[in-house]
């Protein structure tokens, strides 16, 4: 980006669909996003407008703030504000049922979608940048579409978590055939997933990245 985007064209970012990153509005306004980086025409029709990844960490960047945070708040998944996320683990337990279930095969299919439209060779079975970007919530929602239960405070369940690695994921699970199947899950959705062992706890967890090819 060139410049900072102005308060209108921050609306378009932040109104953006929260999975795919389509955006909405007048060809001046989507021409303006384009030129600042924000955004890219999709070369195909209807030549739809969606978010670049400089686009997406504009829109998910945290307020600034004026003191430090506390260490509960790092650890913690980012609470829920109205905008669709899938269930990393530990949340508290949200609504479930049909509108849930709904809610997430849409986001999948949406995800597929933006894989056709982004990878150079049109693949929807290879993770896109946007899931590059976005480790967690892309491996959480591989998971919570195909149907694995994540943690809450009543039951447990898988996790999804950032690890040291820039381009890994740690997915820990109640037991080892709990494990195996995220890890199935994770491969057939464009993912490479290990097993290892924590060296302290000595427990089993998956570390799981996109592939590439």
């Amino acid at each position: 980006m060139t410049r900072p985007p102005t308060a209108a064209q921050r609306r378009l970012v932040d109104t953006a669909d929260p999975v795919t990153g389509r955006l909405t509005g007048t060809p001046a306004q989507l021409a303006a996003l384009v030129r600042q980086g924000i955004a890219f025409r999709h070369p195909r029709p209807p030549h739809d407008h969606f978010l670049t990844p400089a686009g997406h960490r504009l829109r998910e960047a945290a307020p600034e703030r004026t003191g430090p945070v506390p260490a509960a708040a790092r650890a913690a998944p980012a609470a829920d504000d109205g905008v669709f996320a899938a269930r990393v683990g530990g949340e508290e337990a949200g609504p479930a049922g049909p509108g849930r279930l709904r809610e997430v095969r849409g986001a999948w299919q949406g995800l597929l979608e933006l894989r056709r439209m982004t990878n150079p060779d049109g693949a929807a079975d290879r993770p896109c940048g946007w899931e590059r970007t976005h480790l967690v919530r892309a491996a959480a929602l591989a998971l919570e579409a195909a149907g694995h239960r994540p943690a809450d405070p009543e039951t447990d369940g898988y996790r999804v978590r950032a690890t040291p690695q820039p381009d890994a994921v740690a997915v820990h699970a109640p037991d080892a055939g709990a494990l195996r199947a995220a890890a199935d899950t994770l491969e057939r959705a464009g993912w490479q997933a290990g097993e290892y062992t924590e060296p302290r706890t000595r427990a089993r967890y998956l570390l799981a990245s996109p592939r590439r090819v």
